[in-house]
């Protein structure tokens, strides 16, 4: 597997359960050791150099927090091993989610958990910030505060960050660029945008589907009935005949369909 981060970017991480995300941020972050291959940072191995590596910030779903510590010398212990803190940002989202500093870890419940996580992730001096499955346990209204939240903390301080979700859609309008993995290798990397432009959801009869799709590139198929879609990567605009109905292709189908096992469609 081999990706290339560019600098203040938002990347979208994809795959299916078991596909290999999180066991590529823990090698990115240092947290595991690949059998092979290397992490490099600035042309430098990523391995032993402690400066590089408190360039990059991992938050995870593993709670690595003694659970009897408070939130606030959570706080604290971030600043302590990274050199610097966000102080009034931490503040202003302890209030904005109503998280109470003086509770200690095993206190907070799942989503509280997860708020805690993302408050440290976006207050650190990281310019690498890598969120696997972020919004774990967050209500509707929360996930909408914390996206609201990584648009503005971007906005003031851009720097490359790697969101790993199964909520698609909801982060489609803030990825600039999706990685999709599958079997613990790189199957697609694009932009949302070149996605929505080039994918094509073409439906109508078995006969006149299969007809008019002959030389694409088809990466699946629905049915019911005597009706058919067929899933289209890079569909070039042309004359539609009639009976048939061409619509784009959104990120959550697309995703499906290129990860599909054989034998699932």
């Amino acid at each position: 597997m081999s990706i290339d981060f560019k600098e203040d970017t938002i990347y979208g991480l994809l795959g299916r359960n078991g596909a290999g995300k999180s066991t590529l941020l823990n090698i990115i972050s240092a947290r595991i050791f690949a059998d092979s291959g290397k992490v490099m940072l600035d042309s430098q191995r990523l391995i032993g150099n402690e400066v590089l590596q408190n360039r990059l910030f991992l938050m995870s779903e593993d709670n690595l927090y003694p659970k009897a510590m408070k939130v606030n010398k959570i706080f604290k212990l971030t600043e302590a091993f990274y050199g610097g803190f966000d102080w009034e940002l931490a503040n202003h989202l302890t209030q904005a989610f109503n998280l109470n500093p003086k509770l200690a870890f095993k206190k907070l419940s799942t989503g509280y958990r997860s708020i805690l996580k993302l408050i440290v992730a976006l207050s650190v001096p990281a310019d690498y910030i890598f969120l696997d499955e972020p919004i774990l346990g967050l209500d509707a209204s929360h996930r909408d505060l914390f996206y609201r939240t990584l648009i503005q903390t971007y906005s003031d301080r851009p720097r490359t960050i790697v969101i790993s979700t199964h909520l698609i859609e909801e982060i489609a309008n803030i990825i600039e660029e999706f990685i999709i993995v599958d079997n613990g290798q790189v199957i697609e990397q694009k932009s949302g945008e070149a996605i929505k432009q080039s994918g094509a959801t073409i439906s109508g009869s078995q006969a006149l589907v299969a007809s008019f799709t002959e030389g694409m590139d088809v990466i699946g198929k629905d049915g019911l009935g005597g009706l058919v879609s067929y899933y289209v990567r890079d569909y070039q605009a042309q004359v539609v005949p009639e009976g048939i109905s061409v619509s784009p292709l959104n990120l959550q189908a697309y995703f499906v369909q290129v990860t599909q096992r054989e034998g699932e469609a």
